[in-house]
């Protein structure tokens, strides 16, 4: 077939999907047999064109065959393939006009059924897609090998990396850090903790023992100075580039984030924790008391607690180790005082004060140790001064110890709040189901909900996690843990995106016991359930127990409840958790009370529900699988009372009009009889649409009269 003429069959395509199936097919043939490709074939049959099949079977055959001796294809093969290839042109035309023909009437259908649905003609044309962008330019040959020449071997592998010195040039400083948010910002409060630390800790030991010697001074100032460096560090460079928030604006402009740090309380601080009185060590020596200012750097020290405790999953564990250093550090200052107390006592003058014998630090903590726990067992202060500095020890002791262990309470009590109101949860329920006296089988369900959905999701009740948030944080956290779930619905592709923002906030999350049905077969349906986590099981069959279909995460079932009307919204099976579920529901009525403000989306799945509906209502084969409707239904018996007056008619040998038709009756029984037998080849059209439908007809079912037409 010539292209031309394959185009001009195409637009003529458009026009007989307006026409009835037989005047269509009437004009595709007399198409064909106005161009030559079709011809009078045996008993009124219609068969390709030889003088046709022979053209086109030559330029088939000079495609690809050399010339010369040899090369000449056989003429019956050549007839043959063009046969079967003319017959698969036909084939295929037939099956778009076919399709138009389903298309259109699917279209008359849905309108006359449902005035709502649009045409498509309004459908708004889509906006032209942009040009695609140019491809860069390709980079000079020789900056492409200077880029090849840096190579990281790592066991049998070589990985390009860049020189960390070129990484360090490139690096450009951000000028202005979101103190709440940035991870660089908590690792340099880590530094300046550390360094705070480090005076804290030491300080008072190189006051009170003497391990601060002329051999080590060198590198005791040399961690000194360190550490001041970084003090003044975070004053110039990261200080004055914290934003802030003035009047509900996040201010991040230079000049104002400098001022804002320059009036600030932590400013004079910070000052104050610099104070260079390392120039008195000139006159009264290298004195580690005279460094006690660059304690005061405390409020970066309670910054970053708060900032660490924000991005720590488990804070609960900093909070226990943070609160167990609060007490060593108060053992630690008190250790020193002993010490301090001891030489100005005299070491070894009493028996209250160190001795002087082995680890002076060590043994100075054990004795801080017992009198702060109020241990007992110290031996008596002897002279004014041991015993109003044992006084004030015992009270210091008590109080220290006092607010220590209150706040571990707290810190613990946080940790496992959760777990306590899961316990006087679960405690409740046994109690009131032993008050009742519940079945144990039923108790031992309810206790194992309770344990399943406590470790699955580490609350009860989710809800009740997020009602305390804004509604456009938890819609933020909806669209994060199920919009790629729901958007994945068949039901709700092509509505609005709000609505469906709008329904992820009604989603509620339940969890299903092993066996637990989700709905039984019969009753009304008001929810959609997608699966979150686990698996059911779809029962059907004559005993209702055999699986049909096992559902997977990310699965849904139950959506055409929601939109049904009019007797269909009733579960057509029973669905079982095959394990533990975790499902997202949605009411149906929280589904109306969304669709009130979206009226296309609800015109939409309306439509969709119809559909959906119209499908699940198809005959099924005995395998489950829908029928497809034959194309040309099967021609009707004759009938009874016709048959028995031919009959009639050829017993008493009659030659009026009935014997006639029973003659030709016969005469086309008997040419169809031995067109099977003989095996000859079908005229392309009848096997084409015997094929078209799909279906058992036999080749009876097209009148030869309306062929030659």
């Amino acid at each position: 077939m010539r292209p031309g003429r394959r185009r001009s069959w195409l637009r003529k395509g458009a026009l007989s999907s307006l026409l009835p199936p037989a005047w269509a097919l009437h004009l595709c043939l007399q198409e064909e047999v106005r161009a030559g490709t079709l011809g009078p074939g045996p008993y009124g049959s219609w068969i390709p064109n030889p003088a046709i099949l022979g053209r086109n079977g030559a330029e088939a055959g000079d495609v690809g065959i050399p010339e010369g001796e040899g090369a000449v294809p056989a003429l019956p093969e050549r007839i043959g393939s063009a046969t079967s290839q003319s017959s698969a042109i036909i084939n295929d035309r037939l099956q778009e006009l076919v399709k138009l023909f389903k298309e259109r009437t699917e279209k008359v259908k849905e309108k006359l059924t449902d005035p709502d649905v649009t045409s498509d003609d309004e459908s708004p044309s889509p906006a032209p897609t942009a040009p695609p962008p140019p491809p860069p330019a390709e980079a000079p040959p020789g900056d492409k090998a200077a880029d090849d020449e840096h190579y990281c071997e790592m066991l049998c592998c070589a990985f390009k990396c860049q020189p960390w010195m070129a990484r360090l040039k490139s690096y450009q400083f951000p000028s202005s850090i979101d103190p709440l948010t940035n991870l660089m910002y908590v690792l340099w409060l880590f530094f300046v903790v550390l360094a705070w630390n480090w005076n804290c800790w030491l300080i008072p030991v190189r006051w009170a023992f003497p391990y601060q010697t002329p051999s080590n001074i060198h590198f005791w100032l040399l961690v000194d100075y360190l550490c001041d460096l970084i003090y003044l560090l975070d004053i110039i460079v990261f200080q004055t580039r914290l934003q802030f928030v003035r009047g509900g604006d996040i201010i991040s402009e230079k000049k104002a984030m400098k001022e804002n740090y320059l009036h600030s309380q932590r400013f004079k601080m910070d000052v104050v924790c610099l104070l260079p009185l390392d120039f008195f060590y000139f006159k009264v020596g290298v004195n580690p008391l005279l460094r006690f200012p660059r304690c005061l750097k405390y409020m970066a020290f309670f910054e970053f607690n708060n900032r660490l405790e924000a991005i720590l999953s488990k804070a609960y564990i900093y909070r226990v180790i943070r609160t167990t250093a609060y007490l060593l550090y108060s053992l630690h200052v008190n250790s020193c005082l002993y010490y301090w107390a001891s030489a100005y006592e005299g070491l070894g003058s009493t028996t209250w004060v160190y001795d002087g014998e082995g680890n002076s630090y060590i043994r100075c903590y054990y004795w801080a140790v017992k009198t702060l726990i109020t241990i007992g067992g110290l031996p008596d202060p002897k002279t004014l001064f041991e015993i109003v500095f044992q006084l004030l020890n015992y009270f210091t002791g008590v109080f220290a110890f006092s607010v220590m262990i209150g706040q571990m309470r707290d810190v613990v009590g946080a940790a496992t709040a959760g777990q306590t109101y899961y316990r006087s949860c679960m405690d409740s329920t046994i109690k009131y189901m032993n008050f009742y006296k519940i079945p144990k089988t039923v108790q031992n369900r309810v206790k194992t909900w309770y344990e399943y959905t406590w470790q699955s999701q580490g609350m009860l009740d989710e809800s009740e996690l997020l009602v305390q948030l804004p509604d456009k944080m938890r819609l933020d956290i909806a669209i994060d843990v199920n919009y790629n779930i729901v958007s994945k619905v068949a039901l709700f592709q092509g509505c609005d995106r709000q609505m469906i923002f709008d329904m992820l906030k009604r989603l509620r999350s339940v969890v299903y016991l092993p066996n637990d049905y989700v709905c039984k077969k019969g009753e009304i349906g008001r929810e959609m359930y997608i699966i979150q986590a686990g698996q059911v099981q779809v029962l059907g069959g004559p005993d209702g127990k055999t699986v049909l279909v096992t559902l997977k995460p990310g699965s849904v079932f139950g959506e055409i409840s929601l939109l049904a009307a009019g007797g269909g919204n009733r579960r057509t099976a029973n669905v079982v958790a095959h394990g533990f579920a975790n499902l997202f529901i949605l009411d149906k009525k929280d589904l109306n009370e969304i669709l009130v403000h979206y009226p296309e989306s609800q015109k939409l799945l309306r439509k969709k529900a119809k559909k959906m509906l119209k499908n699940n209502n198809k005959p099924r084969d005995e395998k489950g699988q829908p029928v497809s409707p034959l194309i040309i239904p099967p021609k009707p018996d004759t009938p009874k009372l016709f048959q028995a007056a031919l009959a009639a008619m050829g017993k008493t040998g009659g030659k009026g009009r009935l014997a006639h038709l029973r003659w030709k009756l016969q005469e086309l029984k008997a040419m169809q009889t031995e067109q099977v037998t003989a095996a000859l080849p079908l005229a392309p059209e009848l096997e084409l649409m015997s094929n078209l439908g799909d279906s058992k007809t036999s080749l009876s079912i097209l009148p030869f009269a309306f062929l030659q037409k």
